[in-house]
């Protein structure tokens, strides 16, 4: 049965590129796209697409549509000589070598290392715990125990996926508790993991999606930051927004439907997953700590980044007045025009992760020896999202080289009406991550094609 089920799998994928290929062509020749870049300048981003909805791995996928992109660069010329296959493979291997020895590439991938070690520091340190000990003093309700994970999800505003594990494990116990089913905890702990690191000023995702912009800023010649085009994108990030509004409302309101309705019925009568009542052992097995061990590195990280941007773009000498600090476009402003972003990322990981260290000592709760332990854990967990940025920023040189998004300027520009591509995108965006698994994947492939066909 699974046999049958990847054979139309690999059947329907196939015949989708097929489909994309062949209309590229056609289209392309017939709208003068052709004049811009050759059809097959689309074949990397589309086989990025088609094999992570394969293979469920982005980072093949990604390596083998730059590899393929390093061939069109030179075999199309001369399908037949020896010498332009290995050009195209020479090309592709340049491609990523210039990327991961770039000196803005090397900016961004030192950030990712000191800030999962922040959070490893903080979770040895007990600090997350902490926080769940405060918690559980107030919750007196299935609708407190609600609040409080989605409060717990907020605080986790670091990284999705640490959010997701350190919430879900952490209030597991308490929503167990007082009755609210696993479906609903789920749904809690995602609807604040990606949301909340998305609209974070500081975050991992945001380190990562801030890099991809500032390369396509680069290549499109727009003289604007990572962090910049950040700050213009916050106010159209619906999704993010809409689910926060939702996820409220819905623990305000109280009222379940569909799904959801007959899982809580069930949780409430006694049914579904056995219930954990021993709610003190379960808070505090493992590393205790207080809270402040966890609070005052995040504070500090988000105040010394958003401090040394305020300096670095000329915040003092643009301030008219106390009330520009609350101007949404003064901070635009200041932004736009600080030209060490990622010095001071990095300097602000570095920081919060030297307070997390301190907290942990002065209370107490952090053995010096664990220290060790936490650096190379956090380092471990950074090399994942750095291969992906390599091969995604790879990904978008190629496509670069061979005029992907200039093809498909040509192609789209007069075909798509501008008010139907941004839910045209959306939808794109949600097939490719319910496809593949991953938003770091879906950026990467998503966000170097579609800006330049936006502008």
């Amino acid at each position: 049965m699974k046999v049958r089920y990847r054979i139309q799998r690999t059947l329907a994928a196939a015949a989708v590129f097929a489909a994309l290929c062949g209309s590229a062509a056609w289209f392309g020749k017939a709208a003068g796209a052709e004049s811009q870049a050759h059809w097959y300048s689309i074949v990397p981003p589309a086989l990025a697409i088609v094999l992570a909805f394969l293979t469920q791995n982005v980072v093949w996928s990604l390596g083998a549509a730059i590899i393929v992109g390093g061939l069109l660069t030179a075999v199309p010329a001369s399908p037949a000589s020896l010498t332009a296959w290995g050009d195209g493979a020479q090309s592709a291997i340049a491609v990523v070598a210039t990327t991961a020895t770039n000196k803005s590439s090397l900016l961004t991938l030192s950030f990712i290392p000191p800030i999962f070690t922040m959070v490893e520091v903080i979770m040895a340190a007990g600090g997350f715990k902490g926080i769940v000990a405060w918690l559980l003093k107030r919750v007196r309700s299935g609708k407190s125990a609600q609040l409080a994970t989605a409060s717990m999800g907020v605080v986790c505003f670091i990284d999705d996926y640490a959010s997701a594990i350190i919430t879900g494990s952490m209030m597991q116990p308490i929503t167990d508790r007082f009755r609210v089913s696993r479906a609903k905890l789920a749904f809690l702990v995602d609807a604040t993991s990606a949301p909340i690191s998305g609209l974070a000023v500081i975050s991992t995702w945001i380190a990562y999606e801030t890099s991809l912009f500032a390369g396509v800023s680069e290549q499109l010649g727009l003289g604007r930051t990572g962090y910049a085009m950040f700050f213009d994108a916050l106010s159209f990030r619906f999704y993010c927004l809409l689910m926060l509004a939702f996820m409220y409302a819905h623990i305000l309101i109280g009222r379940d439907f569909g799904p959801m309705r007959k899982a809580e019925e069930q949780a409430r009568n006694g049914g579904g997953p056995p219930q954990n009542r021993d709610l003190t052992a379960a808070a505090t097995t493992g590393p205790s700590g207080k809270a402040i061990t966890a609070l005052l590195p995040l504070v500090g990280l988000v105040l010394f980044h958003l401090t040394g941007l305020w300096i670095d773009g000329g915040g003092p000498a643009k301030l008219a007045g106390a009330g520009s600090l609350l101007r949404a476009t003064y901070w635009r402003d200041v932004i736009s025009t600080a030209p060490h972003c990622q010095q001071i990322l990095l300097s602000a990981a570095l920081f919060g992760t030297t307070v997390a260290i301190a907290c942990g000592g002065l209370t107490g709760s952090l053995r010096p020896l664990a220290v060790p332990g936490c650096i190379y854990r956090g380092v471990r967990r950074a090399i994942l999202p750095a291969v992906i940025l390599i091969l995604a920023w790879s990904l978008k040189n190629s496509c670069q080289e061979l005029g992907t998004g200039r093809f498909l300027t040509g192609l789209l520009a007069d075909r798509i009406p501008p008010y139907c591509f941004p839910p045209l995108l959306f939808t794109v965006a949600c097939v490719i991550s319910f496809a593949t698994g991953t938003s770091y994947g879906t950026m990467a492939i998503l966000i170097p094609t579609a800006i330049p066909i936006a502008y």
